[in-house]
């Protein structure tokens, strides 16, 4: 049976399910993460859920075959059967490896305290960070194990080209393809990406599990911190 990292890997080197309006539902790669992948006229639902449950369901959602995994009615219902909660779908980028050194100087962070380490871990296992002159770039490994790539440029410097910079940069870093996840309507993060030589290859809406609730002795309940998928 292909797996979802099957998927993947085939959709970074070009090949793509078939075109044929159907839905594949496979396994979740791992408890941390579930959701819906959209490719062009085909989709796949990653989740431990019944497969029967998926596919009546985005029967019952009644709209286009082809859009039905994206629609609200279906992942509210997902969401709703699982548990967990989303923030946004968001168009999936990909972009391989370069060689040669990275276009800025860059020194990697291995302070496990700083602000970026938390949020990086809460979605990604094998985080590394690197620092530029008003920027952070940060691989790690997301969905299925592939290498996701995330930045950060300080207010002061964007508009200069520095996020283009970071993200190339993270090509030069790897020995694989990165991936990214970026919500369709922030326009300057899908050029940067774009300029750099990531190709769009579908849309994603990853399923989280809910925060965890932080009790305090007092007996208030304070929701931790989630980052929203990159």
């Amino acid at each position: 049976m292909e797996t979802l990292r099957d998927i993947l890997d085939a959709a970074a080197r070009g090949v793509f399910p078939p075109a044929d309006g159907r839905t594949t539902v496979v396994p979740q790669h791992s408890a941390r993460d579930a959701g819906v992948l959209a490719f062009t006229a085909h989709s796949v639902v990653f989740t431990d859920e019944d497969p029967e449950w998926v596919h009546e369901t985005l029967r019952a959602a009644g709209c286009d075959e082809l859009a039905a995994t994206m629609n609200a009615r279906f992942l509210t219902a997902l969401l709703d059967r699982t548990g967990r909660v989303t923030d946004t779908i968001d168009a999936l980028l990909v972009g391989p490896p370069l060689p040669g050194p990275a276009p800025l100087p860059l020194t990697e962070i291995t302070d496990p305290a700083h602000p970026r380490a938390a949020r990086a871990h809460t979605h990604r296992d094998d985080v590394r960070m690197w620092a530029a002159d008003g920027g952070v770039v940060v691989l790690g490994r997301g969905v299925a194990g592939r290498l996701e790539v995330a930045v950060e440029v300080d207010e002061a410097l964007r508009h200069r080209g520095l996020g283009r910079l970071l993200v190339t940069a993270a090509r030069h870093l790897a020995a694989e393809p990165v991936w990214a996840q970026v919500s369709p309507g922030n326009a300057r993060s899908t050029r940067a990406f774009q300029a750099a030589g990531y190709r769009p290859v579908g849309s994603e809406a990853l399923l989280l599990r809910p925060p965890k609730i932080n009790r305090t002795s007092t007996g208030d309940q304070r929701k931790m911190p989630v980052c929203p998928s990159e």
